[in-house]
């Protein structure tokens, strides 16, 4: 491509037959002298060799011979100045391509190169061509590199070396060979058109600017090199990447127009650095709210702190990671910390841990254990000064002063730092923690988190924590849970799938396989929908543990359409400070509808259903269980609701609104229900009749209520007189409560269906 034919630029300098007043013996400026009349100087008009031609004496040291027009320069234009030469007599020069480099302003540009490579003449009458390549960028082939700044050059030759020598110059020509290094048709600019160096040490900020500013929706390239950038920097234009770039920690690059991990690892070199230098960019605009990592895996050798690597502390507004893979690297990095510290506990402060003496070396984030210690809770903040901690949950049996252990758990991607991040999407990645490492640290606040579509592959200790309340309206949608525990027998898992202590989580179609744990669900609100959850063992009969434990006791929660496997849900209150019924709501608001419960080879006293009070007086308030199937294989099981009583009982005699019905059961010995249909034959005729509940009623409960009784056939006398009387209600006799006595006015005979409720359902 010609510039001096599609922009009209006039790049040849006059001939010397035009007049030597057109040519200064100096740098060319307005003022210089020139060489008309000069007595070293004379036009030749037919020299054997070049025909018209000038003849010059050297009579100084520098010999300049410039021509007073102006020739045009700008960025992305490469000129070849050629001039052909030959001695006469005389001492022999050197000779060069010489120029002035003159900006806008009309000042010369000293950083430009003004002088060509040197040329020795060594014979007489012999004609040597004296060329140099003179461009805006450094590259290679570029003799003369001038950067952005000149606007115009004034050119020609110098004669060095010797005086007194005459030598012969054909005219002196200019032409484009922009086409060499690039053409117009292409689609794209060169970073060191416009000034970039490439040595890794200079700022090449301002020429990487210059080159987005004049690509006007062309590509940017970056050619070969490692550019050094000393502040943030954003494209407008598509980049491509074919060298590298540095930038400061705290520096981000923004390419708007080709944002994902494809031109970020070809930026940095890097795929891990290139990913941290994306993922810093998408919490700052960079045109986008997605960042793609190309459907490639990112090998992460220590754990992410995604507020440290941003920059920020509070961010609320919706961006999304997706499509690739994380795979954490074995090392040291990912070593969990562990700190044993005495701390006092009270509950009039359930959130609160004081009097730690090594407070500094408890770092935030970690889960807490010990006696009294309920699952999954964490220390939210420290306060150094004061010797506390605040926790995420409250502990329901450890006041006083006692030992507690502080594990830190090293995750892929940890948000901890964010004191708020909401509206944030994981979509299609999977996190390859190979046992090494955790995947997910939420926020400590927060809201509509949205994990979707990905795969957590043997995640060491956690797959998905939140240490406060960043997991207020969490999503957890169509995702693989495979657990790094699939071989260990139930009881000697330690991973768990999630925890929350906000409310409002939607937990949809999601497959979890072998982990100690499902979910720890602290806060209410809570829809389990679809998911398959399984966590049996190759044991020949096996010990089972909860799939989800739900700590608040009224916790609003529905499960519907689930396929629980050798898990049970289990209704808590271990995160209870005062764990004793108070005058509170009880253990309720549930709803499990339309679930496939399954077990196999487990003890006859599993239970899907588990209720375990951490103190006493609490009781059903609120619970429908409805329209599930219950099937025990290998091994049948006592019945499928159970209360463990390791800590405390319920109090059967305050159940209320309590429905548990239209279920369906194999291999369950005691199959419950209420309401409970009982059929009641009386052969010796009296006036009391005691209905058995048979142990049917959920939980193995009292008899609270008849709601119906129904003659089947004639009521009758010992001697068969037909009686058309009405008995009335005696409930919660017997032991345990379970029977209801049917008092009649006379001693009667006959069979009934009677209705019974574990509840009061008003």
């Amino acid at each position: 491509m010609n510039k001096a034919i599609t922009q009209g630029l006039v790049l040849m300098p006059p001939p010397f037959s035009a007049g030597l007043n057109l040519w200064s013996r100096a740098d060319g400026r307005p003022g210089d002298g020139s060489y008309a009349a000069q007595p070293n100087a004379a036009y030749v008009p037919s020299d054997q060799d070049f025909g018209g031609c000038l003849e010059l004496q050297k009579t100084t040291a520098i010999q300049k011979l410039r021509c007073f027009q102006q020739i045009p320069i700008q960025p992305g234009l490469y000129l070849r100045v050629t001039a052909k030469v030959k001695a006469i007599s005389g001492a022999l020069p050197t000779v060069r391509i010489g120029a002035w480099a003159g900006s806008g302003s009309g000042s010369n540009v000293t950083s430009a190169d003004q002088q060509g490579p040197d040329v020795a003449l060594t014979n007489y009458g012999t004609v040597v061509t004296i060329s140099a390549i003179v461009g805006s960028g450094n590259r290679p082939g570029v003799d003369m590199v001038w950067g952005t700044a000149p606007a115009y050059g004034h050119f020609g030759l110098d004669l060095t070396g010797p005086t007194g020598g005459v030598v012969r110059v054909e005219d002196i020509t200019i032409e484009d060979i922009t086409s060499v290094f690039h053409a117009d048709m292409f689609d794209w600019v060169d970073v060191r058109d416009y000034g970039a160096i490439g040595d890794g040490v200079t700022d090449d900020r301002a020429a990487f600017d210059a080159a987005d500013t004049a690509a006007a929706g062309k590509t940017v390239v970056v050619s070969p090199g490692t550019y050094f950038i000393g502040s943030h920097l954003t494209f407008e234009n598509p980049v491509r990447f074919e060298g590298t770039i540095s930038m400061p920690g705290a520096q981000r690059l923004a390419c708007t127009r080709n944002f994902n991990l494809d031109t970020y690892a070809a930026a940095f070199g890097s795929e891990l650095l290139g990913f941290k230098k994306a993922l810093q960019a998408l919490f700052y605009f960079t045109d986008h709210v997605t960042l793609d990592l190309n459907g490639r895996r990112v090998e992460m050798t220590e754990p992410i702190n995604v507020a440290a690597l941003s920059g920020l502390t509070s961010f609320a507004i919706r961006r999304t990671l997706e499509n690739g893979q994380l795979l954490a690297s074995p090392g040291p990095a990912w070593n969990t910390q562990s700190v044993t510290a005495v701390a006092t506990y009270a509950a009039a402060n359930p959130q609160t841990l004081t009097g730690i003496s090594n407070i500094a070396a408890i770092p935030v984030g970690a889960r807490v254990s010990g006696t009294g210690v309920g699952r999954e809770v964490y220390v939210r903040a420290k306060d150094i000064a004061s010797n506390s901690l605040t926790l995420s949950q409250g502990l329901w049996a450890a006041a006083g002063t006692r030992t507690f252990t502080f594990q830190r758990y090293a995750y892929m991607l940890d948000f901890s730092g964010f004191t708020e991040l909401s509206r944030f999407e994981l979509r299609g990645i999977e996190f390859a923690c190979g046992g090494v490492a955790s995947a997910i640290n939420l926020g400590v606040t927060g809201s509509v988190i949205t994990i979707a579509d990905c795969t957590f592959n043997k995640p060491k200790d956690r797959g998905i924590t939140s240490i406060g309340e960043g997991c207020q309206d969490l999503h957890i949608d169509r995702c693989q849970f495979f657990s790094n525990e699939q071989g260990l027998p139930v009881q000697n898992r330690s991973t768990i799938v999630f925890n929350s202590n906000a409310n409002d989580i939607k937990i949809r179609d999601n497959r979890v396989s072998r982990f100690a744990h499902f979910g720890v669900v602290a806060g209410s609100g809570g829809i389990f929908v679809g998911n398959h959850f399984f966590g049996g063992d190759d044991e020949a009969v096996g010990l089972r543990r909860a799939g989800v434990v739900l700590t608040l006791t009224n916790n609003k929660t529905f499960f519907t359409g689930n396929y629980i496997d050798n898990h049970f849900i289990e209704l808590s209150n271990e995160h209870d400070a005062e764990p004793q019924y108070a005058n509170e709501f009880s253990f309720g608001a549930l709803t499990i509808t339309g679930n496939i419960f399954i077990s196999s080879h487990a003890q006859p006293g599993f239970g899907w259903i588990v209720v375990t009070p951490r103190g006493p007086g609490h009781f059903l308030y609120g619970l429908s269980v409805t329209g599930n199937v219950f099937h025990a294989r290998a091994g049948n099981i006592d019945r499928a609701e159970v209360v463990d009583t390791s800590y405390a009982t319920l109090a059967f005699n305050a159940f209320r609104n309590v429905t548990f019905e239209s279920n369906t059961f194999t291999g369950v010995v005691q199959r419950a229900s209420s309401p409970l249909l009982v059929e009641h034959t009386q052969n010796t005729a009296a006036d009391t009749w005691a209905v058995d509940s048979s142990n049917l009623l959920p939980f193995g409960g009292r008899a609270r209520n008849v709601t119906a009784i129904v003659a089947e056939g004639a009521i009758t006398t010992a001697v068969g007189a037909v009686q058309s009387v009405m008995p009335y209600a005696q409930v919660e006799q017997g032991a345990g409560g379970q029977l209801a006595n049917l008092k009649w006015p006379l001693a009667v005979k006959g069979r009934v269906q009677v209705t019974l409720r574990v509840d009061n359902p008003a």
